[in-house]
């Protein structure tokens, strides 16, 4: 295993036709969250079935290759993944790809009850190897690749083919084929569906509920200014300044204090105290209406419904060797109680099975 970054169209016309003959494929995806105020792409591994020479390769998306042709080809394969959401994301945002077919080895490993389902567990479980995960939180957009990274990079995806098998064989065992193919189709809609949220939400951190309206028109124009300077640096806004900061912040302004923040450079700590200001000279009129979760309590009704549930879920988890939060999170549960017309949307039909959604529950 090993081998550099593709980063030529010969080299990527000879892997394409490798993927072309094969079925499925392994991938995985690094990218630079850490390191960038835009997270992009910056790494795509694939492991294609062994034949002639290696079959674990990185294609650089950095370089300057057209990737339609490799979208084209992975497209109609089905597609192996460990914890598929993210990795589907970020295919999607920076190669155009949607999966037609995926199989998540985290959802495999689940559904046989294996609890401890993090790649290395996997892999040191089935295959006696200890893996290192000791680039997780490299910054994936350094060229050239160190060859520490290419490896702890390659070896993200060199086990899920073999490990894909032998997790297949054990879903067979045990019966549940198909609740593994509901659980993957439905995790690839989930990847699918746009996560945008409304702007005017955004700055809401943890903590801002409990703020006054004026404090809060401080965090916001904070917040705001921390997004200029993240993007002005290239670097993603934690380190510019960090949210528990932010509303510490927020709090000192809006009672009288200047927080000094050493660290600043003269022109940062300029912006952010001029930031602070004119928020607190904003009238009443632009200050932000401070919303706190209403706590209105579930009618009787919803909590029986919500406690027959559980009570399913959980003896089917225990009859099954399977976490109760697996078959349905707690929110899930409650969720369906209170409007059981949502439950198609949460859940998929084993889940519905196991909990006896359709029966009088009420």
């Amino acid at each position: 295993m090993g081998g550099d970054l593709i980063a030529s169209a010969q080299r990527l016309a000879d892997l394409i036709r490798q993927i072309q003959a094969a079925d499925r494929v392994a991938l995985d995806t690094e990218a630079d969250s850490l390191h960038s105020y835009r997270e992009k792409l910056c790494l795509l591994q694939i492991s294609v079935p062994p034949g002639d020479g290696g079959n674990d390769f990185m294609v650089d998306p950095l370089s300057d290759l057209d990737l339609e042709p490799l979208r084209h080809a992975l497209e109609p394969r089905e597609i192996i993944l460990h914890g598929a959401d993210y990795d589907l994301r970020m295919l999607r945002r920076g190669l155009r790809f949607t999966a037609t077919k995926i199989f998540d080895t985290v959802i495999a490993a689940r559904l046989l009850g294996i609890r401890e389902f993090n790649l290395g567990a996997l892999v040191k479980r089935f295959f006696g190897v200890e893996l290192q995960k000791h680039s997780q939180k490299a910054n994936w957009g350094l060229r050239p690749l160190p060859a520490r990274m290419a490896n702890y990079a390659l070896n993200d995806v060199h086990y899920l083919l073999p490990l894909a098998s032998k997790l297949e064989e054990e879903l067979e065992r045990f019966q549940r084929r198909d609740w593994f193919r509901q659980s993957c189709d439905r995790a690839i809609e989930l990847a699918a569906a746009s996560r945008e949220r409304n702007p005017d939400e955004l700055w809401r951190i943890s903590g801002a509920g409990a703020l006054d309206p004026h404090a809060g028109a401080v965090l916001r124009a904070l917040w705001q200014w921390r997004e200029r300077e993240a993007e002005l640096a290239d670097r993603p806004p934690f380190h510019i300044l960090q949210n528990h900061e932010l509303l510490k912040a927020a709090i000192n302004f809006a009672s009288g204090g200047v927080p000094d923040y050493r660290q600043f450079s003269t022109r940062r700590r300029e912006t952010f105290c001029e930031a602070a200001k004119t928020a607190l000279q904003s009238p009443q009129s632009e200050w932000p209406l401070m919303r706190r979760r209403s706590g209105v309590r579930p009618s009787a009704g919803t909590l029986r419904c919500a406690d027959k549930l559980r009570e399913r879920r959980d003896k089917s988890a225990d009859q099954l060797g399977l976490e109760p939060s697996f078959i349905a999170s707690r929110g899930a549960l409650e969720a369906v109680a209170a409007e059981p017309a949502r439950a198609k949307a949460l859940l998929v039909p084993w889940q519905h099975e196991l909990l006896g959604i359709g029966d009088d529950i009420r």
